[in-house]
């Protein structure tokens, strides 16, 4: 059974940094890739980043340069590191991981955390 918990969300001002947690247990979660993506209200839920097993890094255009995504093997953790944060980041964020090969569908992600809530205010 999979299981991912997220952690590390908050209220925040625009510029600032926070960094997310998500703590995996199961196979799944040291096989695959994972990845965190986020969604707004009234949105669709949408990529964020993604690190291999390897650790090989995907990112959105809007973060690039300003989100680092990370693994701790040994924990079976990974992190997002968010600096610069602005408005339109507010939004909750999900860790996912699974087998799929499209590195930025939701569809292909089996496993999902609950969710942690940023919120960036201007």
């Amino acid at each position: 059974q999979e299981l991912l918990v997220e952690s590390g969300g908050g209220l925040v001002q625009t510029g600032d940094s926070l960094r997310l947690s998500c703590a995996a247990s199961g196979r799944a979660a040291t096989t695959y890739s994972m990845a965190w993506f986020r969604q707004a209200p009234g949105k669709e839920r949408a990529f964020v980043a993604r690190i291999t097993y390897r650790g090989f890094t995907d990112y959105a255009d809007s973060v690039k340069g300003r989100f680092t995504i990370s693994r701790d093997g040994a924990k079976n953790m990974i992190y997002l590191q968010m600096n610069s944060l602005k408005a339109e980041d507010t939004a909750v964020y999900y860790c996912a991981t699974g087998a799929g090969s499209r590195i930025t569908a939701a569809q292909d992600y089996d496993y999902w955390g609950q969710g942690t809530q940023v919120t960036v205010s201007s």
